[in-house]
């Protein structure tokens, strides 16, 4: 069904907000926030978004605006539930880390060593492929398209083949999906590109380890201390009612996209909302603590924080300069900010701190960023909120 967004969902404060009578400096800088994200909302057609700033590790702004839910004019929350998308690589990440401390696996040896079925780069069949190839993603495995888009998203409630079944199919020669192009013609560490399959290879690992699913393992090790009761992997596992409805564009009409599960969930399925994923970003940006709890060592933060690639150590394609991956935890902005986005059908979020995590923000939006005139009103709202924490940890000194 296409929508039209009302009109008025959107207030504009059209008066000159820092010389307002009577409001004092931070009333007058939060109604311009309102009034800049307000405007850019209208402008474009972003039809809900929530976000967060976090300043010297404490939540200092969260508001949400627009619609969850357009057809129904149910607000978009703080506490709307979305899927993130690849953001669901860090908490994978922290699975791994946590479990590196138990000594449960080594970031440096051979996969083959954690798993039931072998994965080889046929190009490279005697080169072992690490965890730390794949969190970097420098580990020669291919997201081969247009395989992957056309096979792992899941539609109105569509049975998803199990995520070990999935990985043996595509990795193991005479699979299903196995073919050659699987895997890129570069050793281990020599080629950087993207690739959400090794990520969903790194969570099958830890489900091999820990014995158990990567969503109870979440939930017993992340969720539960840090106090993120509404959060969760599958549709099962959450209150649809707060489920955000998803968006799209076609020609000039907004269209729900149905909600759907991710076969390699591993890689993109975490559904949080941004007041509960600010909970797990403090504990990142605090040396693994969030109110007393601690979900990492200090040195396994600091290890999935740290830049990996250097001058003499680096991917041949990769440019210093541009990009460097920490694990699962990467650079935006030209090496400018560290964390990690997502980005799937009907969604974008960002989690994103400057280098020394004194300014952080979460931002996520229910609609699919399918032109220029999206993209530019979401980074436009995520530079100003930016801004606008820089300004907020200014006045705290």
């Amino acid at each position: 069904m296409a929508y039209s967004l009302p009109r008025f969902i959107f207030p504009v404060i059209l008066t000159l907000l820092f010389t307002a009578p009577g409001k004092t400096n931070a009333q007058q800088s939060t109604l311009a926030v309102d009034s800049f994200i307000s405007m850019q909302m209208k402008n474009s057609g972003l039809a809900g978004l929530a976000a967060a700033i976090i300043v010297n590790k404490k939540l200092q702004w969260i508001k949400g605006f627009g619609y969850a839910d357009v057809a129904n004019k149910k607000l978009f929350t703080p506490g709307t539930i979305m899927n993130i998308g690849s953001i669901t690589k860090t908490f994978t990440g922290v699975c791994l880390l946590q479990l590196a401390e138990k000594k449960l696996l080594s970031l440096d040896e051979d996969i083959n060593n954690y798993l039931p079925f072998s994965v080889v780069n046929p190009y490279f069949p005697f080169e072992k492929i690490t965890l730390r190839n794949i969190a970097t993603h420098s580990s020669g495995i291919a997201d081969r398209h247009p395989f992957y888009g056309d096979s792992v998203y899941n539609f109105n409630g569509a049975s998803a083949m199990p995520l070990g079944k999935f990985l043996r199919n595509y990795f193991v020669a005479g699979g299903l999906y196995y073919t050659d192009s699987n895997f890129y013609n570069a050793k281990p560490g020599k080629y950087w590109e993207y690739s959400n399959i090794a990520a969903a290879l790194a969570g099958y690992i830890v489900e091999v380890q820990s014995g158990k699913k990567l969503n109870e393992y979440c939930r017993e090790n992340i969720f539960k201390p840090l106090g993120m009761k509404q959060s969760g992997w599958f549709l099962s596992e959450i209150d649809t009612a707060r489920h955000a409805r998803l968006y799209q564009y076609k020609e000039d009409s907004l269209v729900t996209i149905p909600w759907y599960e991710i076969t390699t969930y591993p890689d993109g399925g975490l559904r949080t909302s941004v007041e509960e994923l600010s909970k797990f970003f403090i504990a990142l940006l605090n040396d693994g603590v969030f109110d007393k709890n601690r979900i990492l060592k200090k040195e396994s933060v600091n290890a999935m924080q740290q830049f990996q690639f250097s001058a003499d150590n680096k991917p041949d394609n990769l440019d210093l300069l541009k990009k460097n991956e920490c694990l699962f935890w990467r650079t935006k902005y030209s090496g400018k900010l560290i964390g990690h986005g997502g980005s799937d059908p009907g969604i974008k979020t960002e989690m994103l701190t400057n280098l020394s995590k004194d300014v952080a923000v979460i931002l996520f939006t229910n609609t699919d960023l399918n032109s220029k005139k999206l993209s530019n009103a979401y980074y436009d709202i995520f530079d100003y909120l930016f801004n606008y924490g820089k300004q907020i940890k200014e006045g705290i000194k």
